[in-house]
């Protein structure tokens, strides 16, 4: 189940994010949070000590229980929309992959210290939804 907070003016057909959750078999809730570049600078600064504005943050619920979220992932329009213009793709697209990233990482990879499990996983996924590079392929 998604639950979507929306601090900004932002529209996306959420059928294919379900459809994301459905296909990773996650059955408890997240929390999708859209915002803008100041609102995840403030996050990402609070809680990472990083004073800038980012694409997404995620933020695992700690124990394994069926009555908790799985997490949030919090995602800026505003980076979403300047990387689906950078990358000559459209935003859907690129809010789908920061989906794709964020809820990974909710379920436990880390591209930073894994063996590439995380992007295989990742490529899966852009496959299977046919969408362009993913974000770590990007970054390569």
């Amino acid at each position: 189940m998604l639950s979507i907070e929306k601090l900004v003016d932002f529209e996306i057909n959420s059928t294919i994010l379900e459809s994301i959750l459905e296909d990773l078999e996650i059955l408890r809730e997240v929390e999708l949070i859209v915002c803008d570049d100041e609102y995840i600078q403030n996050i990402n600064r609070d809680f990472r000590g990083i004073n800038k504005a980012t694409d997404v943050l995620s933020f695992p619920v700690d124990g394994n229980f069926e009555a908790l979220p799985l997490g949030t992932i919090i995602i800026s329009k505003d980076k979403a929309l300047q990387a689906s213009r950078e990358f000559g793709h459209s935003f859907e697209d690129e809010f789908t992959l920061l989906f794709i990233h964020g809820i990974l990482h909710l379920m436990g990879f880390d591209h930073e210290v894994d063996n590439g499990q995380m992007r295989q996983k990742e490529q899966e996924l852009v496959k299977k939804f046919n969408l362009p590079a993913s974000l770590i392929v990007r970054s390569e």
